[in-house]
């Protein structure tokens, strides 16, 4: 078989492990994100592993290898066998399980794997050549990997046993004077048999530290709009149970002009059992409620609306005489200007998860300018205003479906320089426009679906979103796209 195949042999079992590694520390706070392999997403990620491996290892080319035949008081011959390919492999589907409380135990009994090359001998000023078949039988093969964490929440992987033994090779010579070298095949079986099983676990283990680097060099912060950032560090190393692996997440947003903490803390949530499915997702409201709170800190939620920006069949514009209607003393003082209003939150959005429902709380206010002739900005009134939303969600056909209603929404009057007037009327305007022209457009979209996110060679299978108390669940099985032979 040689080292480049037990190399990919290695390699691969470990991107097993990599399945676990969504990673990356604070230790001691509740997580708001939390994934769990469960044991049938082991074995499948297993069987995936080996498809894939089954094809690499018969287009591998395998390492050449020399040495040197004793044939008594005349010697010793030199051979070289080159041009090694692999042109059968029997690689069955290794056993897996979760090991509880250190991590993952493999074992692949009965990997055999046939391969044919050239033979080339020299004794003295004597030449010779031609081919050879080479059967390897009974390759045994079993591992311990630990999973642990490092102090940056990093996943961390090692080895703690690895064993592996080689049952018998066949070879068979021939051409050139083939009959004559067939006596010594019993030294090249001995010889070949104890440089494979001699690198076998070293191999995996070299494969291990590689792995462990990677994962120690990986961010535990990622950027996911240009003004936040989202921290995920492991807070705790995975606890690994008889039939499952779960990874607890710190899960916080920032905003990237600054890392100030929100004033609540993540709240503790419990995953009910889903073995059904091979991966399961969770986030909690205190997740959603710190990306409010990074983007309300940094002055993110606000922005200026211009009557260019009303769509043009709305009965109502942007200027001043069109809001007599709702305050009459406006256009008597400034009259047929255009208005520039200032929208912003006057307090962070709150987002609550409760069984099958999502509720979401807006707070802000409007401030609103007339813009005079000289382009110069009049300051008129200030407008308070609360809303409450709720929605239902779930998904189909692998999307994100849903839909919204507004509950609940007052206006007051905050501050005028135009003297006082009733917001009833403003009040009931601007509930029709939400209920008319914005909720519409998003629960279109919602009807359709929005695609749930997927990784390149991830995609979600018939996953199912259940909102529960505190948090958001998605459970899923997977179907996994190795990376091509071009990409290796």
């Amino acid at each position: 078989m040689g080292e480049c195949g037990l190399q990919r042999l290695c390699a691969m079992w470990l991107c097993l492990c990599s399945l676990l590694s969504l990673s990356a520390g604070t230790f001691g706070q509740n997580p708001a994100i939390k994934a769990v392999l469960t044991d049938k997403g082991l074995q499948y990620g297993s069987r995936v592993v080996m498809d894939w491996l089954r094809g690499r290892i018969e287009l591998m080319s395998v390492p050449d290898i020399s040495g040197d035949v004793s044939i008594g008081f005349l010697g010793s011959v030199h051979y070289t066998l080159s041009n090694i390919n692999v042109v059968q492999v029997d690689l069955p589907v290794p056993t897996v399980a979760f090991s509880e409380g250190t991590g993952i135990k493999m074992a692949v009994n009965g990997f055999s794997i046939a391969l044919h090359g050239n033979w080339h001998t020299s004794f003295h000023i004597i030449r010779d050549g031609g081919t050879f078949d080479l059967a390897v039988f009974n390759i045994d093969l079993s591992s311990l990997l630990h999973l642990d964490s490092d102090e940056q929440g990093h996943l961390s992987i090692s080895s703690v046993q690895c064993d592996s033994n080689i049952g018998r090779t066949e070879m068979n010579f021939h051409g050139g004077a083939s009959w004559i070298f067939k006596r010594f095949v019993s030294s090249f079986e001995g010889y070949i048999n104890a440089q494979i099983n001699a690198r076998i676990c070293p191999m995996i283990e070299q494969n291990i530290e590689s792995l462990e680097s990677h994962l120690a060099a990986m961010k535990v912060s990622f950027k996911v709009t240009p003004d936040l950032l989202i921290e995920i560090p492991l807070l705790s190393p995975p606890l690994v149970q008889s039939a499952s692996t779960e990874l607890d997440f710190k899960g916080e947003f920032y905003s990237v002009y600054g890392h100030s903490e929100p004033p609540f803390a993540a709240g503790p949530f419990q995953l009910p059992s889903a073995d059904h499915c091979m991966v399961t997702l969770a986030v909690s409201e205190f997740c959603a409620n710190s990306a409010a709170f990074a983007s309300f800190s940094a002055g993110l939620l606000q922005t200026n609306i211009t009557d260019s920006m009303i769509p043009k069949l709305s009965p109502i514009r942007l200027n001043t005489t069109s809001f007599g209607t709702f305050i009459p003393q406006l256009p008597k003082l400034f009259p047929n200007m255009l208005m520039l209003l200032q929208v912003f939150a006057a307090n962070m959005p709150t987002v609550s998860f409760l069984p099958d429902s999502v509720t979401l709380g807006l707070f802000g206010s409007v401030k609103a300018y007339a813009i005079k002739p000289d382009s110069s900005l009049a300051p008129l009134f200030r407008l308070d205003m609360n809303a409450s939303f709720s929605g239902k969600f779930f998904t189909a056909d692998g999307t994100l479906k849903g839909s919204l209603v507004l509950d609940n929404m007052t206006v007051a009057l905050g501050s005028s320089e135009i003297g006082t007037f009733q917001t009833a009327s403003l009040a009931v305007a601007l509930r029709t426009a939400i209920n008319m022209a914005v909720l519409p457009e998003l629960n279109a979209k919602l009807k359709t679906g929005i695609p749930l996110p997927e990784t390149k060679y991830v995609q979600w299978v018939n996953p199912v979103l259940k909102v529960n108390e505190g948090f958001v669940m998605l459970t899923t099985d997977t179907k996994i796209s190795p990376p091509g032979d071009q990409e290796h």
